[in-house]
């Protein structure tokens, strides 16, 4: 469609003799930009159909476990009916032992009342069985719904970010959603000054932008992570190293975090890589300003899919 809309483009601008060279630059550009974002959206979806494929799997395992959870119940079936068959036999040998003598007979009816008693503890034991996998196959349905509602929420988390940082974004600034997980990152040069765990005037402007969304979504766990790259520090003031220096700027981007009442302080977590998690080689200045960031994972809480899978097993 983007190709479409550039080349009727383009074909007004070369049968337009009076058209200026500022035209067709401007058309060229808006071809350019819209590239871009047909890619931006591909990249987007194939996130996404990672999620979905994730969840998918998760899916498989929880049907596995439901598919056995079937077959130990057919097995107490199984087993109760080779005792009922027993309790035939022996029925009709009580019939034929009737005719022997009151010893026999006594000796022959305690064995028959032991395998009652068997046969009764049987049907109780399959009857709380069944009970128990009726309640994990309920419990099973309302888990996937669980999570397919966690995903939703996830993915509208995502685009409710994305649109609140639209701003910062080119600025060293990106959202994304992976592994059930939406990730924000945000490079150390719109946040700090090199060495410093103070944070600029723009890059707190997009700390409490995040933090307006947050606000709003209480159940969500949010970890930040301060990295560095490879670099070795070396100062007389209150920074050790690179691993304190980075523990020091997640810890600031708590502090400003904090500052927003609505924003459950419970859920905030503040952690410090160093260099020890690089997204790329420290071998350039390209990469080593990639690797210089702040890390913001938001989670879903889990806390009702745990208390679930323990009620199943």
């Amino acid at each position: 469609m983007i190709k479409k809309i550039a080349l009727g483009l383009l074909i007004m601008v070369l049968s337009t003799s009076c058209v200026s060279k500022k035209i067709y630059t401007d058309l060229e550009n808006k071809y350019t930009d819209l590239k871009k974002e047909n890619r931006s959206l591909a990249d987007e979806n194939s996130e996404l159909m990672k999620a979905k494929n994730q969840l998918e799997l998760d899916q498989d395992v929880l049907k596995n476990d439901f598919a056995n959870l079937k077959l130990e119940r057919d097995k107490w079936l199984a087993d109760y009916g080779a005792l009922s068959n027993k309790m035939d036999v022996l029925n009709d040998s009580y019939k034929a032992l009737e005719k022997n003598s009151n010893e026999a007979l006594q000796l022959n009816m305690s064995k028959n009342r032991d395998l009652l008693s068997q046969l009764d503890a049987k049907g109780k034991a399959l009857a709380i069985e069944q009970e128990r996998l009726n309640k994990s196959a309920q419990r099973l349905q309302e888990m996937e719904s669980l999570i397919a509602a966690k995903e939703a929420t996830m993915k509208k988390l995502k685009e409710t970010l994305s649109k609140a940082l639209n701003s910062f974004e080119g600025k060293g600034l990106t959202v994304e959603q992976k592994n059930g997980k939406v990730y924000v990152s945000m490079e150390n040069k719109l946040l700090f000054n090199s060495g410093s765990y103070s944070v600029g005037d723009e890059g707190k402007k997009a700390v409490v932008e995040l933090g307006k969304v947050l606000g709003d979504n209480p159940d969500i766990s949010v970890l930040i992570e301060g990295h560095t790259d490879d670099d070795g520090f070396s100062s007389s003031g209150p920074i050790a190293n690179n691993w304190d220096l980075s523990t020091k700027r997640a810890t600031a981007i708590v502090a400003i975090l904090s500052e927003n009442a609505a924003i459950n302080k419970q859920n905030l977590t503040a952690a410090g890589r160093g260099e020890f998690s690089p997204l790329t080689s420290n071998a350039t200045p390209e990469g080593k300003a990639k690797n210089r960031r702040i890390e913001i994972i938001l989670t879903p809480r889990l806390d009702e899919i745990a208390e679930m899978l323990n009620e199943i097993n």
